[in-house]
């Protein structure tokens, strides 16, 4: 199939400018201005962004196990509505990613019926209890680019060392969940003065900051990089700043509702605002921002987690922590820093698809000659409210339903085919 994507504004993370982009054969030929040849088909992107396909380092595809909340074909069909071309599923699924069984059934699953690159990431230790390493090798050999025990944090210090030294050995990324389970005593939001208010106990922001600091220092300890999930306080930013500047070798990440809400999304009991970590205050949103800009936070990822309503519309404290984020991470990320000046739509690429490849270490994330075409077509020049009962997704737990954003994605191509058109599905 030969595709034309024409008067477009192509964004890598170097540069912004009006290109023709012709594909043929799954791979970019041509990247040049005006360029024009016959194709089967004709994209007209004049007034729209051309970027390469967005990559997500963090999600949850619920499948296996959890398929009433979302399964590898409705969660990449989401992930394709959003503009994600290439996605890394994490291991909480039942059973648990953490043999290279379960890796090879989420691969070739995806491979026959997704509709977006799937990369799976194996779990750091057996049942993601924290106790003995899973199988790490073999989990690399049926092809995970990454080991997370995501949703609970290996607490044991002598565990998450021998972690690091595993996959430094096997050459695989280590994604960290930061969280000390014994400072959150049970708490379900953010530890202050509006958890007391409504009756619910607190999460301290010490919690993830700890045990920030501890994988630090493991990774200064045994020279391995470290990729921070969901930062969420402004000393957390502040210890990854600190250990950026003493040449330790971390990324971190933070995602859309860190940076566009605050704890006061919960008011109201709304469980829709219920995540882990918990919405915080608005110095830390403006620290996060702020970590964005200056590269502290090297990128901006969902944490798509898909949950039943059932488990949404319970009582605040025994609500299932997440949100899906696939649909409105890119209208979100652009509305509120493109938007608002903070950052480049160039700035934004390297965020959401050029830096995440990078810490994944996947080739993806770039828009050159040779390159397999994972492209996504967004106009900034649409405006429209948030309705969660559009979302593709299985599940519609989101608080921004009702958000007033700008700019949609319009078309998303995987491996030179159009995988999403205007809503409209091809496999």
């Amino acid at each position: 199939m030969k595709i034309l994507i024409r008067d477009g504004i192509v964004v890598t993370n170097e540069y912004e400018k009006k290109q023709n982009i012709f594909i043929e054969d799954g791979i970019i030929t041509k990247l040049e201005e005006n360029y024009l040849a016959e194709a089967d088909l004709v994209l007209n992107a004049e007034g729209s962004y051309v970027l390469p396909g967005l990559v997500d380092a963090h999600c949850h595809l619920r499948d296996p196990g959890f398929e009433y909340k979302e399964d590898i074909v409705s969660g990449t069909k989401s992930a394709a509505m959003g503009g994600f071309t290439s996605v890394a599923c994490m291991a909480n699924t039942n059973p648990v990613a953490d043999n290279k069984a379960v890796i090879r059934y989420i691969i070739d699953k995806a491979q026959r019926e997704g509709y977006v690159h799937v990369f799976p990431i194996g779990a750091m230790t057996k049942g993601l209890k924290g106790e003995e390493l899973a199988e790490i090798g073999e989990m690399k050999q049926a092809g995970i680019v990454a080991i997370s025990d995501d949703g609970r944090c290996v607490e044991n210090s002598s565990v998450m060392k021998k972690v690091m030294q595993y996959a430094k050995m096997f050459d695989v990324a280590v994604i960290c969940h930061c969280e000390d389970s014994y400072l959150v005593e049970e708490g379900v939001m953010n530890e202050g003065a509006l958890s007391t208010q409504m009756g619910l106990r607190g999460i301290s922001k010490a919690s993830e900051e700890i045990m920030i600091a501890r994988d630090i220092i493991l990774s200064k300890q045994l020279g391995v990089p470290i990729h921070i999930c969901h930062v969420s306080t402004a000393f957390g930013v502040e210890i990854i700043k600190n250990a950026k500047r003493n040449g330790i070798q971390v990324t971190a990440e933070t995602c859309p509702h860190y940076f566009t809400l605050t704890e006061d999304a919960c008011k109201g009991y709304n469980t829709m605002a219920k995540v882990n970590p918990p919405l915080r205050n608005k110095e830390d949103v403006e620290a996060i921002i702020k970590g964005l800009c200056d590269g502290t936070i090297d990128i901006i990822a969902t944490d798509h987690a898909p949950h039943h309503m059932n488990e949404k519309n319970v009582e605040f404290d025994i609500a299932a922590n997440g949100l899906v984020g696939f649909e409105t991470a890119l209208p979100l990320s652009f509305t509120a820093l493109v938007k608002t000046g903070y950052m480049s739509m160039s700035q934004l690429v390297q965020k959401m698809s050029t830096k995440p490849a990078e810490i994944l270490r996947i080739d993806k994330g770039r828009i050159m000659e040779g390159k397999m075409a994972d492209i996504t077509i967004f106009n900034p020049n649409i405006d429209y409210v948030i309705d969660v009962d559009k979302f593709v997704s299985k599940s519609k737990n989101s608080p921004f339903n009702g958000f007033p954003v700008s700019g949609k994605v319009t078309t998303t191509i995987v491996n030179g085919k159009p995988t999403q058109r205007d809503g409209s599905f091809v496999l």
